[in-house]
């Protein structure tokens, strides 16, 4: 735990009190700090009180003690309208704050050299984190891994020297710290998404630019280049004296990190070098991983990683649940789970990474839905629709094979059945559905599970090599 000194003596609200919620509760009380805890949910509130906390519906209080209201980011700060309780903060002049501000104010007062890594982007954000935390353990460093993946930030051990903090962010996290100055910045990409909680792409981009222009002197921005957004935040970042490392799968760069073939190469001041050869990698196939790859590879080696430790970690990183998760093989059969592919761009990243494909699709719908994925039809042997999305996405598909499956029960032994009769030497079964989950699984992880526990349950499969 990272007790929380910034507010010791002071009176804070915590508002939603779920897994990083109670997390801020126990650091700000481990801090010495009075804290009222409130949730909409009256179980939430029933498991804060049996935890020691004072409770409180903060609609029948008054906040001219507050010192700051702490929001999970599960709740709408700006759009589509604040939420109440953001509402009566403004208007008693108590500020907003999430629980990464807390951490960032508590590193600034007790190590604030000590690393720390922050990633955001609209896709990649967790296997580029798992994997700079995977580099830095391989290379020996105290590393501690959180935020958006995994464990809430304050649950983490504390700020120290030599020790490093590797912090996933989504946006909304982002808009709730406003002194966020990470040692090295990361800024994936931007694609349309999460427009309902920021208004428009414009804003949505800005709050993520805001995570690289905040790099602490002396430290490094890394910047993906291949989108209009995140280039033009790499060139605000470099104007403005900000060390701007800037990486793209799509060209050369004449500075910056760049693809071809499986190899990335850095280039600066007219010299070329080899950073990583990513052939045989499994965790780390397709495009989209290579820019993953790409920037946890500069991350690490801003860090002070040597080159050939970097190396030996990404051949032996392996990989997240849901993103390209090899489940297993039979015969010339490869198993899939890109459950995480919860949008149009992310199921991309995956079907651009396979040849023959046995496309499992489907769910809650996004806006757009699979318009943008026709590039890859041709790579489409037949796709196998599940969910509310299925009669809109054969609409789409048109002329390409596909069935109505209505559920994974019955796509995935459809599925297999077919891409084991096709013959086909590098057939693939791929989950990546381009949908939420919501209509049929409580979220993506369920979702993924479900499908590999499906697949495991295949007569002939085995692990991959």
């Amino acid at each position: 735990m990272i007790p929380v000194t910034s507010f010791a003596g002071k009176t804070v609200a915590v508002f939603g009190l779920g897994g990083s919620g109670l997390a801020s509760c126990d650091a700000l009380r481990a801090g010495g700090v009075d804290v009222i805890a409130s949730d909409d949910s009256a179980d939430k509130l029933a498991a804060a009180a049996r935890a020691g906390f004072t409770t409180a519906d903060l609609r029948t209080v008054s906040w001219s003690h507050f010192s700051a209201l702490v929001l999970t980011p599960g709740v709408p700060l700006t759009h589509p309208k604040p939420h109440w309780t953001v509402e009566m903060a403004r208007a008693a002049g108590v500020e907003v704050i999430g629980d990464i501000e807390l951490f960032c104010r508590e590193r600034r007062r007790v190590a604030p050299s000590a690393p720390f890594v922050a990633i955001t982007g609209t896709n990649g954000k967790s296997t580029t984190t798992a994997l700079i935390a995977h580099l830095m353990r391989e290379a020996g460093f105290d590393t501690q891994m959180g935020g958006n993946i995994g464990t809430a930030i304050l649950s983490l051990d504390p700020p120290a020297l030599g020790r490093v903090h590797v912090i996933e962010m989504s946006s909304y996290q982002i808009d709730l710290t406003p002194s966020l100055h990470p040692s090295v910045g990361i800024l994936l990409n931007v694609t349309e998404d999460h427009i309902d909680r920021h208004g428009s792409i414009e804003h949505y981009a800005a709050v993520k630019e805001r995570l690289v222009m905040g790099v602490q002197r002396g430290g490094t921005a890394i910047v993906g280049v291949d989108d209009p957004f995140s280039a033009a935040t790499a060139d605000r970042a470099d104007h403005a004296g900000i060390h701007t490392v800037r990486i793209s799968v799509q060209r050369k760069l004449e500075n910056g990190v760049w693809l071809e073939g499986e190899k990335l190469f850095r280039s600066a001041a007219n010299e070329t070098a080899l950073i990583a050869d990513l052939h045989g990698i499994g965790s780390l196939r397709g495009r989209h991983n290579a820019q993953n790859a790409a920037c946890a590879a500069s991350a690490a080696l801003a860090l002070g990683v040597p080159f050939d430790v970097m190396q030996k970690g990404l051949r032996s990183f392996p990989g997240l649940a849901h993103r390209m998760e090899q489940i297993g093989v039979k015969g010339n059969v490869l198993f899939v789970n890109d459950s995480k592919g919860t949008n149009a761009d992310a199921a991309a990243r995956a079907l651009s990474s396979f040849g023959d494909i046995f496309w499992i699709a489907g769910g809650k719908p996004k806006s757009g839905g699979i318009e943008s994925l026709r590039e890859f039809f041709p790579r489409i042997r037949k796709a196998y629709l599940i969910g509310e999305a299925a009669k809109e996405f054969a609409a789409t598909l048109g002329g390409v094979a596909h069935e109505i499956s209505g559920t994974l029960d019955e796509a995935v032994p459809h599925a297999a059945s077919d891409a084991e009769a096709s013959n086909l030497q590098n057939a693939v079964v791929l989950l990546s559905p381009a949908c939420a989950s919501f209509d049929q699984f409580p979220n993506f992880e369920v979702r993924g599970d479900y499908f590999r526990k499906l697949v495991q349950a295949l007569p002939g499969i085995k692990p991959v090599a």
